[in-house]
């Protein structure tokens, strides 16, 4: 729809945009009418949902920039712009009081950024909000759309809140669970190592033993040669004369006893 009152370009560019969303709502609602499946209308009415959304904060944005040029322009100007401004006003409430409608139809109750009403009982019908709106001023309809737009924004800061707490447990939880995996990798090395060590020390035991054994056998056997030839030595002792024995290498025979042989001399007799 042209306009032809007298804009700032700033206002004019806003005023387009507006304009080029409330073409894409009304669009987006005859499709809607075509859309048999309730997920899909569901997603439909999320988009319609997000241009609703972007339409009221562009509508801020006129009002804001129209209260900064009202004192640059003619009486005649702010008031066909105020008009406009609330002719947009009203139109937005009418595609919320759609939206409304349709979510009721469906049963849907996921997208509740334009919740106008307390409870299911006091939800308002598309004619009833033109009726309310018929009847209000032009100040009480930018009133109720700003707050509208205002509980909208508390409801998105809502999710926002929710979505960033939710993303800081994960990311504690990430964090922990990678901790408590480092520190399982941690013991199963040390697990690996006390086994290897276990393993290690066991066949050193294993030498150990067999070098002991060894060690017993040798001794044994030493022990009985030595026992052996202090029998033997002890044998040649007691009876030299055995020749059963032979005699030990290194060992000489017993030395025999030596007799005295006393010569008889005459000349020793007397004396």
């Amino acid at each position: 729809m042209a306009c032809n009152i007298p804009m700032s370009p700033q206002l004019e560019q806003i005023h387009g945009e507006i304009r080029d969303h409330f073409r894409a709502l009304a669009n987006g609602f005859q499709r809607l009418d075509k859309i048999k499946d309730s997920t899909r209308q569901t997603k439909q009415l999320e988009e319609l949902t997000d241009k609703m959304r972007d339409c009221k904060r562009l509508v801020k944005d006129f009002d804001r920039e129209l209260k900064d040029e009202e004192a640059n322009n003619p009486p005649e100007v702010n008031k066909q712009l105020n008009d406009e401004k609330q002719s947009m006003i009203k139109e937005l409430n009418s595609y919320v009081a759609l939206r409304k409608t349709y979510m009721s139809t469906l049963g849907n109750k996921k997208i509740e950024l334009f919740d106008m009403g307390a409870g299911p009982s006091a939800e308002p019908t598309a004619e009833d909000n033109v009726q309310v709106a018929s009847a209000m001023s032009n100040q009480e309809l930018v009133d109720a759309g700003m707050k509208r737009m205002d509980e909208t924004d508390q409801a998105i800061q809502r999710s926002k809140q929710v979505v960033e707490q939710t993303l800081e447990v994960g990311t504690q939880t990430a964090a922990n669970l990678k901790g408590q995996t480092d520190q399982m990798g941690r013991v199963v090395n040390h697990l690996d190592t006390i086994q290897f060590s276990i393993k290690k020390a066991s066949q050193l035991v294993k030498e150990i033993g067999r070098q002991v054994a060894t060690d017993k056998c040798i001794m044994m056997f030493l022990f009985l040669i030595v026992c052996g030839v202090i029998a033997i030595i002890v044998v040649k002792i007691v009876n030299p004369n055995n020749k059963d024995i032979r005699d030990i290498p290194g060992l000489a025979p017993p030395a025999e006893s030596r007799k005295l042989l006393y010569l008889r001399n005459p000349e020793y007799m007397g004396r």
